[in-house]
């Protein structure tokens, strides 16, 4: 636990402008990232006597080691420069929401050619159309299969889009009537694309034009005893108003708002946003998150329009945002808000009327996500914390292993060596963290070496980036270097984990990256007492980013029996690091191995300790065999073509698609290769011996069907 006294910058070096500041810990981590008006009188605040601060705070100045700050013009800036910087590095001690689900969205691609009407989840693409997001994929579905009467727009994928272009036959939506047809030419490309513009207006909130031209042909059509007709559109009206009643009017005037209410406790808070669109609720969201900061229902509030609107611009931004409680500065917020959206944007609290009985709406749905939420998560943090409790117990731990990383090796008959490493912090994944190796001081199958040579190159990253930040305090002289198979000396090594008390931490040490400041902004100041260049480059300081391999764990786990664990240790032991525990699990009976005893651990079958080193391997397993066959797939779609030298993926695409496979391609003559664009003399002379000489590929097989797959059908690319 650091004193915060130990780093505190004198306060004649703190400027009293508009900034942005950042706490580091002892790895060089950002671990928290606040702005401010006055950078002087904020930094000001967290200096205090520990006995007056939020125990939030006082965790949080007592896990750093150093402070910094950039300068910046206005409050916006700060605003801009804050959510920039949460983003990048991912404080674990601010405040994030996070998606409790991945929504649904209806979406309608703009961007291509013949638009399509269809579900989306995940980051938002440019050029696409997104209405929503809606609670559940059916409900987009149902309204869909209703607008498609009025606009049959496309909906069918490209490669169904692709084959009804090649066979002149639409699909089955395209005979009964809910598709338009472009692949068949039923309707121009203009037409198509008028269709889907419509059926953006309508999702929009702009139905009555809709509604009336409908009502006005369907009765122009009963005058002229068209019945037929007139009854066809007396259905798409019907079919129209069961779409909009599915989204009832809330508010008049098809008023465009947001409307975002918070409920929370003193350890976490939920935030629930209803869109109104038109008038109408068009999608509902909700986000909880640990309180792991010291903040009121205003700084919640400004998080949540941060997360909402940080990457969303133009009709995204609504003109109206309704809020509980308005943020510390209003009048920057509404500012960013409206540069966002490119307009004026309303940032208010609704005092009468439906717009406030409608934030009660919204405010009982957080407070029932909030309970729903500490419901499901009271059984989950005990059940976790059992389990490392038992984990630290059976292997005679001082502490619980916060941090647990696993390794496994997967091959093929001894082919395509691989190993995975997964992480898991607090008895969740980590995937962010997870790395993948290749085998490289041998060849063939042998677990217990490929063991030995990953934990050898992790945690000899690990001691490099160790002494390249100068947490080591010794470096000793090199001794013999062949009594290790990587050449690397034994070295002593001393505790680098932060304190087991203090949270766990959730990000890595940093990159380097140049001294200087944000462009636009003033200058960086770092007060860390143990800020140390990085040896023969030029000045450069650690920006706080996730670093691979950077961070140390608790524990060590091996899939495999007593030699595996053997071999981790041996390396752990080569590099002179002694203070992290090492196990192995072995499949047959799921015993627990520890280093220089004979007999295993037993964990009971009942154990959430044992389920959790189970749920850790099976996910290194998962990692290493995933990644085994992605490269021995790659492997074997490799071809004569890779060993040409200088000849990219663009020309060896090139080729292919002139000639139309490799076997023709291999019976063409130097000329004709030269032909293709891109293609001269020598490179056209080198594809030709590459072939000659390369032995033709064994014809591919269809397992489904048993059909073979001749090159001509579209086989091999290389």
């Amino acid at each position: 636990m650091a004193d915060p006294s130990s780093y505190r910058p004198k306060p004649g070096q703190i400027p009293d402008s508009p900034g942005v500041y950042r706490f580091r810990d002892e790895h060089r981590r950002v671990i928290y990232v606040g702005k401010a008006k006055n950078l002087r009188q904020r930094l000001a605040n967290y200096f205090q006597d520990l006995a007056a601060l939020h125990p939030r705070t006082r965790t949080m100045v007592t896990t750093a080691a150093s402070v910094e700050w950039t300068v910046v013009s206005t409050e916006v800036e700060a605003l801009q420069l804050e959510y920039s910087w949460i983003k990048e590095f991912d404080p674990r001690f601010n405040v994030k929401y996070r998606d409790d689900k991945s929504y649904p969205y209806l979406a309608v691609t703009l961007n291509e050619e013949f638009p399509r009407v269809q579900v989306m989840r995940g980051s938002k693409k440019k050029g696409v159309r997104y209405f929503g997001p809606y609670g559940h994929a059916w409900a987009i579905r149902e309204t869909v299969d209703l607008m498609l009467r009025v606009f049959p727009v496309r909906t069918c994928s490209a490669g169904v889009f692709k084959n009804a272009a090649r066979t002149g036959r639409p699909c089955l939506l395209g005979y009964i009537g809910k598709c338009s047809a472009p692949c068949v030419g039923r309707v121009t490309l203009e037409e198509h694309r008028e269709l889907a513009e419509d059926f953006c207006d309508f999702m929009a909130g702009r139905t009555g034009t809709y509604i009336r031209r409908l009502e006005k042909d369907m009765m122009a059509a009963a005058e002229e005893m068209e019945y037929e007709r007139a009854a066809r559109l007396r259905d798409d009206l019907e079919a129209l108003k069961r779409a909009m009643e599915k989204s009832a009017v809330v508010l008049a005037d098809a008023t465009d708002a947001d409307l975002i209410a918070v409920a929370e406790d003193e350890l976490e808070a939920a935030v629930q946003i209803f869109h109104v669109r038109g008038g109408r609720v068009r999608g509902q969201r909700g986000w909880v998150t640990d309180k792991v900061e010291n903040v009121d229902t205003s700084g919640l509030v400004e998080h949540a329009l941060q997360q909402l609107y940080g990457e969303e611009t133009g009709d995204a931004v609504p003109k109206e945002v309704l809020v509980p409680a308005l943020p510390e500065d209003p009048d920057a917020v509404s500012q960013w808000l409206a540069g966002r959206r490119g307009a004026q944007v309303s940032l208010r609290i609704p005092q009468r009327g439906d717009k406030k009985d409608l934030m009660a709406t919204v405010q009982r749905n957080a407070q029932q996500a909030l309970a729903l939420h500490k419901t499901k998560r009271a059984s989950d943090l005990t059940t976790r914390s059992r389990a490392l409790e038992e984990i630290a117990e059976a292997l005679g731990l001082d502490t619980a292993p916060l941090r647990i990383e696993c390794y496994d090796i997967s091959h093929l008959q001894g082919d395509d060596v691989v190993a995975s490493m997964v992480v898991f912090e607090d008895g969740l994944a980590r995937k962010s963290e997870y790395r993948r190796f290749q085998i490289k001081s041998f060849e063939g199958q042998d677990d217990v070496r490929s063991m030995h040579e990953v934990i050898g190159r992790r945690f000899k990253r690990y001691l490099q980036e160790k002494e390249r930040t100068g947490e080591r305090e010794e470096t000793p002289a090199p001794t013999d270097r062949a009594a290790t198979p990587d050449g690397l000396a034994p070295t002593p090594y001393g505790r680098a984990a932060a304190d087991p008390a203090a949270p766990s931490p959730d990000g890595l040490p940093s990159a380097a990256g140049p001294v200087g400041c944000v462009p636009g902004t003033g200058p960086v100041h770092d007060v860390a007492p143990d800020a140390v260049p990085d040896p023969g480059s030029e000045p450069r300081e650690d920006d706080g980013r996730p670093k691979r391999f950077a961070y140390p764990p608790q524990l060590v786990v091996v899939d495999g029996g007593q030699p595996q664990v053997a071999a981790a240790k041996r390396a752990l032991d080569e590099l002179g690091i002694d203070d992290i525990a090492v196990c192995g699990l072995a499949k047959r009976l799921e015993e627990v191995w520890l280093p220089d005893d004979d007999d295993p651990v037993v964990l009971p079958r009942s154990s959430e300790g044992l389920y959790l080193l189970q749920r850790v391997r099976d996910e290194a397993h998962r990692f290493a065999i995933t990644y085994q066959r992605t490269k021995r797939a790659k492997r074997i779609r490799s071809g004569p073509l890779d060993a040409v030298a200088g000849l990219g993926e663009t020309r060896k695409q090139a080729l292919i698609k002139h000639f139309g496979s490799v076997k023709k391609l291999r019976q063409a003559t130097i000329d004709e290769i030269c032909a293709v664009p891109g293609i001269g003399r020598r490179t056209a002379e080198s594809v030709a011996v590459a072939l000659a000489t390369a032995t033709p590929a064994a014809p591919a097989v269809n397992t489904a069907t048993g059909e073979i797959i001749d090159e001509d059908d579209g086989g091999s690319t290389t």
